[in-house]
């Protein structure tokens, strides 16, 4: 392997890694100076095949493919080893992550029914249904490299809750479609019924799946240039993709301003962030998990792929593009509370390291 080369792609993933939070913040930034180019991405283009036809291209689908395969691509399979010998956190997560929509989206739901919005809530209602439906960030390991968490057991819960969301999503959206009005129930279930299944498999599983072959396939100095190329490549992309989302929601919000939709959807989903980060936390001290366990259980019931939730709402329900304001406003606050999470002592887990981004 050529070292030399090496080093300037390590610096670089290493650059952008530690501006996670600010490179979000400029994507949202981008979006309400230059909202232009994110709304002409956010179009489907079709691109031709000859005779055989065309193939339609959708720019945020495609980003998302590309996140999900560089964390994929990073996954270090055999720390997974460790979890056999103490699965209580990976186990606990795991059924957290399903426990904690069916607690907050009811409670939040109520709450909604007593504003004076026309269709109770419903709107915001469903955009945290596809938020919490998502499985667990896979930019969840980065902060767990940082705050010294248990890497073994978040990575096993990122693919652990990634293999299990086509069964999942429909589950957990099911359950929680009766409580929504104005229309909101039958769109929902149409847009799963259509692709629920469907986005999850192809959007989300299979591309991590296909990093994870890439991992075990590729020779090792061929991987050490793959990860060196594709991870700062896909952490660009993770930013495009939040841009092209951001100007979605910002775009529609801009030529129909609605203060109080932002403020309930800054508010619901502060309320969400909040109940799961601390379910989380509850749970670890429940359990009487040591801090890197504790760490990783908490951020993995706070953070949800809301890149994921927002690709689905763009595909599936392009006609409400204002449904993209809480998943935007949930992306940023699971990145806040993340960060107070790690802000603790830095008890690092043997072999620990950040292996993904996205989120």
């Amino acid at each position: 392997m050529n070292t030399r080369s090496a080093v300037p792609a390590d610096k670089a993933t290493g650059w952008l890694r530690r501006r996670l939070g600010r490179g979000v913040v400029l994507s949202y930034t981008a979006a309400l100076l230059l909202p232009g180019p994110g709304l002409w991405l956010r179009r489907a283009h079709p691109l031709s095949l000859g005779t055989s036809g065309h193939l339609t291209l959708t720019t945020a689908p495609l980003l998302l493919s590309l996140v999900l395969f560089s964390a994929g691509l990073q996954v270090p399979l055999r720390a997974l080893g460790t979890l056999l010998r103490c699965p209580v956190p990976l186990l606990a997560g795991l059924v957290l992550h399903l426990a904690i929509p069916l607690l907050a989206i009811p409670a939040v739901a109520l709450l909604l029914r007593r504003t004076p919005d026309t269709d109770g809530g419903s709107g915001l209602v469903t955009a945290m249904i596809l938020i919490v439906a998502m499985p667990v960030a896979a930019g969840a390991t980065v902060w767990t490299g940082k705050g010294g968490g248990d890497q073994p057991t978040m990575v096993g819960l990122v693919l652990a809750s990634t293999l299990l969301s086509p069964l999942t999503i429909p589950l957990v959206t099911g359950a929680l479609v009766p409580l929504l009005g104005g229309g909101y129930a039958d769109a929902l279930t149409r847009a799963l019924h259509a692709d629920g299944a469907g986005f999850a498999l192809v959007g989300v599983v299979l591309p991590c799946t296909a990093g994870i072959v890439c991992r075990l396939a590729l020779p090792e100095p061929w991987l050490r240039r793959v990860l060196g190329v594709g991870v700062p490549v896909a952490l660009v992309g993770s930013f495009l993709l939040t841009y092209v989302n951001a100007c979605g929601a910002l775009g529609s919000f801009l030529a129909h301003p609605r203060p109080l939709l932002l403020a309930a959807a800054l508010a619901v989903a502060a309320s969400v962030c909040l109940l799961s980060f601390t379910v989380g936390r509850g749970a670890a001290r429940l359990l009487g998990l040591d801090a890197p366990a504790a760490s990783s259980l908490t951020l993995a019931c706070g953070m949800n792929n809301s890149s994921a939730s927002a690709v689905l709402i763009t595909t599936t329900l392009p006609d409400k593009p204002h449904l993209l304001l809480p998943v935007l406003a949930y992306g940023l606050l699971q990145k806040t509370a993340a960060g107070r999470v790690v802000r603790g002592p830095r008890l690092r887990a043997p072999g620990s390291h950040p292996t993904a981004h996205a989120s």
